[in-house]
């Protein structure tokens, strides 16, 4: 098997297929920072793009197999098919090639401490979470994110070689190529049945993940979650739980919301009350994302009232639960989540000062959509009116297998309105025409549907 050692590597020249995907991106600022020369390509420009540009980094707009000149190996993501011509031009002429989570575990070897964090929900707020307590921190870590957050001004940080962190996405066993000193599982769920065969499937490969885990590191699971639980196996001695219960080692007590949905809590270890933690995020599921958080920061060595301020700083990624602001007294927010357990989470942690809810959904992948179409069905509750979009695509193609429409049926099976709009044009017009003063406008998935909320402030300037 192919090995880098980004210290010491012969391999000078490197080359990105998908460069402008939100990881790659970040492992390319870390070659550049060791003074690698970066060549890329990807399909459209963006900002991500024009920030490794600035770094140093050529990058090719379109893939073409004339964008590889005196290449020492080639990184691609796990998008790119055989018939990419880039890939094609690579294996022809035997340049080595790694995929992007192979050359991350990588460079996770480099790092005196790793930590990853994997779950099928929660992965990019629980790294930012981290991200915000490192950062007021006197550890200098490199981050990379699956998202942008404001405190590291984009999605990725460059430090020294003490720690690394790091998102463990379990789609087609990806994590299972990382090096982690310290692991985190935030909980086991249905998901990308594109690739697994189910849950068990699943569970499998999350265990498969656990035995990544050396025993001087530390393994940190939601203590809660049956899933995580039918995993660990009892003799497993570096598990650290957390939870709500009062049976785990981190757990959450006396908890309290606002009005906007933020909670706050005792924190207690080891049945020892710690002190009172505030977050300025919402809902039950970023109270545990938090205990997480303050594990994984406390054995690496990050004091109390450090994680606390961090914790506090910290307003949410790019995308999650992200506050677009209030345009004519209407409120518009932004968020990530594309499977039913997501939304249900993100739409309960909503507060109680609007008059309406008005939520935008664009589901995200056909299969997605197919296998979970009647969770998706039962997952709006409470909210006024549900608009479903057309279902994004992402890396799939329409094979006629399902449709938005059978979705709003569903939808509406629940006891909740909902209608189907295919443009974001008539989304905006039927917006333009219903919602009023004090109500609530939040767009949902993982596609492109946060534009829609982007759309409706132009227009209502």
């Amino acid at each position: 098997m192919l090995n880098f050692d980004i210290d010491k590597s012969n391999y000078k020249n490197i080359h990105f297929i998908g460069i402008g995907g939100i990881s790659m991106s970040g492992l390319a600022h870390i070659l550049l920072n060791k003074n690698y020369t970066v060549t890329g390509s990807d399909m459209n420009n963006s900002n991500i793009i024009e920030k490794l540009r600035s770094d140093g980094a050529i990058i090719h707009i379109g893939h073409n197999s004339n964008n590889i000149n005196d290449v020492d190996l080639i990184v691609y993501t796990s998008a790119i098919g055989e018939d990419n011509p880039e890939y094609a031009f690579a294996k022809e002429n035997n340049i080595p090639m790694m995929d992007r989570a192979t050359f991350l575990g990588e460079i996770m070897k480099g790092y005196k401490n790793s930590i990853a964090v994997a779950g099928t929900h929660g992965k990019t707020s629980t790294t930012g979470m981290i991200s915000s307590i490192l950062v007021n921190s006197k550890i200098d870590s490199t981050i990379l994110l699956g998202g942008e957050l404001d405190c590291i001004d984009g999605n990725v940080k460059i430090g020294n070689n003490e720690l690394l962190l790091t998102e463990a996405c379990e789609y087609r066993g990806n994590f299972l190529k990382f090096n982690p000193t310290v692991g985190i599982i935030l909980n086991i769920d249905e998901d990308h049945l594109d690739y697994f065969t189910g849950i068990e499937h699943i569970k499998d490969t999350f265990k498969e993940f656990i035995d990544l885990i050396p025993n001087t590191g530390s393994l940190i699971v939601n203590g809660d979650d049956s899933n995580v639980k039918d995993i660990i196996s009892k003799d497993r001695k570096n598990v650290i739980r957390f939870g709500l219960s009062r049976e785990n080692d981190y757990y959450a007590d006396n908890i309290k919301y606002d009005k906007k949905g933020y909670g706050s809590f005792d924190l207690y270890i080891n049945n020892e009350f710690i002190s009172n933690i505030k977050l300025n995020v919402v809902g039950e599921h970023n109270i545990l994302n938090s205990l997480s958080s303050i594990a994984a920061t406390y054995v690496s060595g990050v004091e109390i009232d450090v994680i606390k301020s961090g914790l506090e700083t910290f307003v949410g990624t790019h995308r999650r639960f992200e506050d677009k602001g209030i345009v004519s007294g209407i409120q518009i927010i932004d968020d990530y989540a594309h499977h039913p357990t997501e939304i249900k989470a993100t739409l309960s942690s909503i507060g109680d000062i609007y008059k309406n809810i008005y939520c935008v959904f664009q589901p995200h992948t056909y299969t997605r959509t197919k296998s979970l179409l009647k969770e998706f069905g039962k997952c709006f509750i409470g909210v006024d009116q549900v608009i479903v979009t057309d279902i994004y695509a992402a890396r799939e193609k329409d094979t006629g297998i399902v449709n938005s429409k059978q979705l709003v049926d569903e939808i509406n099976n629940n006891g909740v309105k909902s209608v189907f709009i295919n443009t974001f044009e008539e989304t905006l017009d039927f917006l333009e025409k219903t919602v009023d003063k004090g109500d609530l406008i939040i767009t949902v998935g993982a596609g492109d549907v946060y534009k829609i909320g982007d759309m409706f402030k132009e227009i209502k300037r």
